[in-house]
């Protein structure tokens, strides 16, 4: 039940929950119309304002912590890390470490603060890339609406890219073919790029600002950046960021064929 053109529209890896969303809200548009404002008007708390400006951080943690979290990079075993990755990112990744979300619970407030609203942990990763590391352009899903990306030790700076603050894009108006050169190149999206070194981080909104990482610079075997992220969302919005949960939060059961798998 979902436009032929939506999964166009969002091509990228992250972008299963645009497109989610944009089925749903096309299907309220036709079926149920007195239930589309209050759905967007719910949303929107998922959306970032539009002077939003990205964040620098520096130093991140005292000396202490950084060396434990060094260490506990360290020391993954091959039974931790996720190889999902390996391929299209060439990282292994750690998921909510316990430890790494108690530092996470510990930096809310400030979080809070930066981004101008109460936010609350969603996820957080640590992120081991090797030498074949490079991750494409892309918007996050907002489960990621703020990230702190924290460089923990690296070969050499690698730079991030970072697009302004955009609306959350809608069916049509990407490019079908070579949408990614469109982005990178495009002169309306104002890209700025951010090279960390250790103990420093950027926050950034995922879900409304295009990001990337082009190829390591002249890489080596020994070539790697370690990067630790945690991921913040609205304090609250949890339900909304799983569109699994949107048929009973709007108290629409015919949502979940509009959202079941292949649909």
């Amino acid at each position: 039940m979902r436009a032929a053109s939506s999964e166009k529209a969002f091509p990228w890896y992250d972008g299963r929950w645009l497109r989610k969303y944009a089925a749903v809200k096309e299907w309220l548009t036709a079926h149920r119309p007195e239930m589309l404002p209050p759905f967007l008007e719910a949303v929107s708390v998922l959306r970032t304002r539009p002077d939003f400006q990205l964040q620098h951080l520096a130093p991140v943690f005292d000396e202490a912590i950084l060396t434990r979290i060094v260490e506990r990079s360290r020391t993954f075993s091959m039974a931790q890390l996720e190889l999902h990755e390996t391929v299209n990112f060439g990282r292994f990744v750690v998921h909510d470490d316990p430890w790494f979300t108690e530092l996470q619970h510990s930096l809310t407030s400030l979080v809070s603060d930066l981004v101008g609203e109460p936010v609350e942990p969603a996820y957080n990763f640590m992120s081991l890339y090797s030498q074949l590391g490079v991750c494409q352009v892309h918007m996050d899903a907002p489960e990621a609406k703020w990230t702190l990306d924290v460089c923990i030790e690296q070969s050499a700076p690698w730079p991030i890219h970072f697009s302004q603050i955009v609306p959350w894009p809608e069916t049509g108006t990407l490019p079908v073919s070579d949408w990614e050169r469109a982005i990178k190149e495009s002169p309306d999206l104002q890209f700025e790029s951010v090279a960390l070194e250790p103990n420093q981080a950027v926050l950034f909104s995922g879900s409304s600002q295009w990001h990337y990482r082009d190829p390591q610079a002249s890489p080596t075997r020994a070539s790697f950046c370690n990067l630790l992220f945690f991921h913040y969302i609205p304090k609250d919005s949890r339900p909304l960021t799983e569109w699994k949960q949107w048929p009973e939060l709007f108290g629409v059961p015919e949502l979940r064929e509009v959202l079941a798998p292949g649909s």
